[in-house]
């Protein structure tokens, strides 16, 4: 088995455990927002950590689901300009794109590293957990995130990159079946 190959599959792992969390997250603040609301409604009483907890989740999962996103290319984006230039054009673009991004993700990670001891010493308010296990996963988003910008730089500069690659903008199928409409209209 060669190096990158094992390269490849620890990535794919790894992003598959992502999803597995970001499911684990949308689980527990169903259960948990679901039983408040039953035990409201139903027994006239709630947990209060049932709020707090779900709302850390849908922190984690937001964040999680950003890396998932930016690792299958699913984030938004306009191609209307990038589309129209050439090769060269493209090129330049991506890497100011990627860079830009970069530099974003070395932001955010240092302004969570600034952050880290008020959030150590910061702690919850019912579950009593430091708030640097909520916060915390900037490190974690910053640093992949960080890690795909230079793999796509690295591959972009090495010329590993096919002309496809270059609009990171995916059509959805709605909008392919919205286009092919308007195009029979303007003929």
């Amino acid at each position: 088995m060669t190096l990158q190959k094992i390269i490849n599959d620890s990535v794919h792992w790894f992003f598959k455990l992502l999803e597995l969390l970001v499911v684990l997250c949308m689980v527990a603040m169903v259960v948990m927002v679901f039983g408040n609301v039953v035990l409201r409604y139903g027994f006239n009483s709630s947990l209060l950590i049932s709020d707090e907890m779900s709302r850390y989740c849908f922190i984690w999962l937001t964040y999680i689901g950003a890396m998932v996103a930016m690792h299958e290319g699913g984030h938004l984006g306009v191609d209307t300009l990038i589309k129209h230039l050439p090769v060269l054009g493209k090129k330049v673009c991506l890497f100011l794109s990627e860079s830009l991004m970069l530099l974003c993700n070395g932001l955010f990670f240092l302004g969570t590293w600034k952050m880290h001891e008020l959030q150590v010493s910061n702690v919850s308010p019912v579950a009593g957990i430091s708030m640097i296990w909520i916060y915390g996963i900037g490190y974690v988003v910053s640093v992949v995130m960080g890690i795909i910008n230079l793999n796509m730089l690295y591959r972009l500069v090495r010329g590993q990159i096919s002309e496809d690659e270059l609009v990171q903008v995916v059509e959805t199928e709605g909008m392919a079946q919205v286009d092919k409409p308007m195009q029979e209209v303007k003929v």
